[in-house]
């Protein structure tokens, strides 16, 4: 790394630094005041609160969108101090190009994009679940409580190999079911149903207990029992405890319109779309919309480097108030035009690709060609 590198990046960390600590202090203290009532019921010590804000934190209510903003707001401080003392203009007199200045910004922003992806898909699904627990843990329960891994009457629709799963309820932790029911198509246009006490997926084979089989022809649609065992192994069955979690998320998400903090995590998505290759109508444009989003969104760091850098080293002139001010209007038009593109996808107004991306690449391309005019 050269020198100036170095430099460069030592002089936007710093800030970048106070920034994402200063708004990451002010959310907490701001949501602490909120539900300070809640807490004081819950009865929670500070020891508690550190611990769920420490969850709380990863979700992209806190740092997937302070993130960006103390990116923008610390790059064009640092930019425009390096303009007002005419560093820009030695820097460029020396035979640097503004586009290989601007490489250790950009590198920033590509890391910080990546790991806000990373904070989304691999810390926020489980950071609510582990703040909810801590938000309940003091609580005296008036009557026993049941299992938090027992989700009651789950079931899964694999479109794809045309089988129906209806449980009683399914134990995510142990990937048990009791009282399951599985409905399958065979070639011949007959149908088999399959009735247990609980089944087991153990070594990647589901296997049943106390099993009554029933048979139905194309041509009569009454069942005929055809089997009945204490156990049976069924390694035909490809559904996977993962793609059961994700049907029952996203059947909830979308029935609910539900907007919680850690969202659908883009993994359970996709083990939906391996389910149902042609989703609902209904909940299509929504699915679709959120998929994209979830890849879109983490860009934003990158996007903000690319506004930031026209906006900052064109600005020797001013002060560096004029540059937060103008980091503060960015920042709202763009989150704005995001919030508008994604609620316009949802509806089926726009195309859901065309939705979560329209704010990167218009304001991605405006800061290029904003850079490629600076003199």
């Amino acid at each position: 790394m050269r020198l100036l590198d170095r430099y460069l990046l030592r002089e936007l960390l710093l800030p970048l630094g106070y920034c994402l600590c200063g708004f990451l202090i002010l959310m907490v203290f701001g949501d602490l005041f909120a539900e300070l009532g809640e807490f004081q019921k819950k009865k929670l010590n500070a020891g508690d609160l550190l611990e769920y804000y420490f969850f709380l934190l990863g979700t992209p209510n806190f740092l997937g969108l302070v993130l960006p903003v103390a990116l923008l707001l610390a790059l064009l401080y640092s930019l425009t101090n390096h303009s007002r003392h005419h560093e820009i203009t030695a820097i460029r007199a020396a035979g640097v190009s503004l586009w290989r200045l601007a490489l250790p910004y950009l590198l920033v922003g590509v890391v910080l994009s990546l790991a806000l992806f990373a904070v989304n898909e691999l810390w926020a699904p489980r950071s609510t679940e582990q703040a909810e627990r801590i938000l309940n843990r003091r609580v005296q329960p008036q009557e026993p409580q049941a299992d938090p891994g027992l989700l009651p009457a789950s079931g899964l629709a694999n479109a794809r190999e045309g089988r129906t799963w209806l449980a009683g309820d399914y134990n995510r932790k142990t990937s048990q079911m009791n009282n399951p029911q599985v409905i399958w198509t065979l070639p011949d246009g007959s149908q088999r149903w399959l009735f247990a006490s609980r089944a087991v997926r153990t070594n990647g084979v589901w296997t049943f207990f106390d099993v009554s089989e029933c048979r139905a022809s194309a041509t009569n649609s009454l069942l005929a029992p055809s089997l009945q065992t204490n156990v049976l192994a069924m390694p035909e069955f490809k559904e996977t405890p993962e793609q059961i979690l994700s049907e029952i998320n996203i059947s909830k998400g979308m029935s609910l319109r539900a907007r919680n903090k850690a969202d659908i995590p883009l993994v359970q998505i996709l083990d939906y779309l391996r389910l149902h290759p042609q989703p609902p109508d209904s909940i299509r444009p929504r699915l679709y919309t959120k998929l994209h989003g979830r890849l879109a969104s983490p860009w934003t760091c990158l996007v903000v480097v690319l506004i930031a850098i026209p906006f900052g080293v064109a600005s020797g002139r001013r002060n560096v108030f004029a540059g937060v001010a103008s980091s503060i209007v960015i920042c709202l038009v763009y989150f704005v035009l995001q919030m508008v593109g994604l609620a316009l996808g949802t509806g089926d107004y726009v195309t859901p690709w065309l939705a979560a991306w329209f704010p990167n690449l218009s304001f991605g391309i405006a800061g290029l060609w904003m850079t490629a005019t600076v003199r």
